[in-house]
């Protein structure tokens, strides 16, 4: 595994440790919470959103399930990226991924006025943006899914995957998934990319 990889997992692993032992407080100054002040039961002083909660919300997480499968995905396609474009372009992306993730969540939260207050966590909007580099980087590398078993090139799979989260956030299917901002990390790391390939700083592989 290469080393900015680790060390992100690390750090995710760490502040989720740090969730179990602090219960809703890190939630409540670190999530990402819509623009405002609100009073939620479980909290004693008012929500809501404050600047830093664009980059923080990316190491909260809301169980160990969903911490599982986000470091999973960081996992099999974080260390080929950054053995791609190199340590600090690789930390460039993946934070232009969360920041393009979480202003995507706080825009559409703001124009959902029926929903309830609650926060958004989770690292899934910067690996969404890893996982689009993946496939632009390696376009031809085969890519088998758990179910069903199909094998497939990665671009194949990354193209499905965002028209899978559109149809989703657009429908309104698997309710508490942040799909627009999943896409909002696509659409991150795309631009970051570009940006760098007129520049000439990343070859794309087959």
């Amino acid at each position: 595994m290469a080393r900015l990889t680790r060390i992100l997992i690390g750090v995710n692993v760490a502040v989720f440790a740090l969730e179990t032992v602090s219960g809703p407080r890190l939630l409540a100054s670190f999530a990402l919470w819509p623009v405002g002040h609100f009073f939620v039961a479980q909290f004693d002083n008012p929500v809501g959103f404050k600047l830093w909660q664009l980059i923080t919300c990316g190491f909260l997480h809301a169980n160990f399930l969903h911490l599982a499968i986000n470091m999973y995905a960081l996992w099999m396609f974080g260390s080929d990226v950054e053995r791609a474009v190199g340590p600090r372009h690789y930390l460039t992306l993946y934070f232009a991924s969360l920041l393009s993730s979480s202003v995507t969540q706080l825009l559409v939260v703001s124009m959902m006025t029926s929903t309830g207050v609650y926060p958004t966590v989770g690292a899934s909007g910067a690996i969404f943006g890893v996982l689009l580099a993946f496939g632009l980087l390696f376009p031809r590398r085969t890519i088998v899914l758990l179910i069903p078993p199909i094998p497939m090139p990665a671009i194949v799979f990354v193209i499905l995957y965002a028209l899978l989260e559109l149809f989703s956030g657009v429908f309104g299917t698997d309710q508490g998934v942040a799909h627009f901002a999943h896409l909002g990390g696509m659409i991150g790391a795309y631009l970051t990319l570009r940006h760098w390939r007129r520049r000439a700083r990343v070859v794309y592989y087959s």
